[in-house]
């Protein structure tokens, strides 16, 4: 029984690291259709939408078995409690993906706007911390935990200003009031998806190290304003 325990243990945690790979490469694809209005790459990337959330039910069904089977404890119970939120976080993450390609078909028309309110890089900076936070995932290094933090945090900040700027354009053309709620319906799942990469930065963190820090302001602020005490970049 010990044996098989260890088992499906470490098929948890192989499931959870392939899940997301998955969502990483879904964003990825989805924030260069974003970036290049590219419809026929945004339909590729809503058929894959099964294989997340297959993945998804699997992982799921997973935990349940072995709490059905065991009594996990410690460690053990941690992995299972992080790998749920984690699971869930990403299926969601992927659900945002695909609800941003499904409005890339609107932006045809458009991507000059797409450029000048600098969408591209708040879409290379989605990539960028789903990217990383996979990375953390799969080296459960929680030293970059609070990059996440801070790199969510800008991502919120730019959201804001895009939304700004947004809503100038919508009041000074009215033609463009249909184009400029769909940005806006666009970047506000961007900033989900930066949302939910904190969330499982938080989940990892309770993995690691056993503390929750979910709602915890003080750990994640703390030293934000000391770039000396942040983890070098590289």
């Amino acid at each position: 029984m010990e044996r098989h325990f260890e088992l499906e243990l470490e098929k948890l945690k192989k499931r959870i690291l392939r899940m997301g790979n998955l969502v990483a490469s879904q964003i990825h694809q989805t924030m260069i259709a974003l970036i290049n209005c590219d419809l026929e790459a945004a339909e590729e990337i809503i058929e894959t939408e099964h294989a997340i959330d297959k993945l998804d039910t699997k992982i799921d069904k997973l935990c349940q078995r072995i709490f059905a089977l065991t009594q996990p404890v410690a460690t053990d119970l941690r992995l299972i409690m992080a790998s749920l939120k984690m699971n869930n976080d990403l299926e969601r993450m992927g659900d945002h993906a695909v609800s941003i390609a499904r409005r890339i078909e609107g932006l045809g028309d458009y991507k000059d706007i797409v450029i000048e309110l600098k969408i591209d890089d708040l879409a290379g900076s989605a990539d960028a911390i789903v990217r990383d936070v996979v990375t953390i995932l799969n080296s459960r290094n929680t030293v970059y935990i609070k990059d996440i933090f801070r790199d969510a945090m800008v991502i919120r900040e730019k959201v804001q200003s895009i939304s700004e700027h947004i809503i100038e354009q919508m009041e000074k053309k009215s033609d463009v009031v249909i184009v400029a709620t769909n940005l806006m319906m666009i970047i506000s799942e961007i900033e989900s998806i930066a949302r939910y990469s904190r969330n499982i930065a938080e989940s990892i963190y309770f993995l690691v190290e056993g503390k929750l820090v979910k709602h915890s302001k003080r750990f994640w602020e703390e030293d934000s304003t000391n770039e000396s005490n942040l983890p070098s970049e590289g």
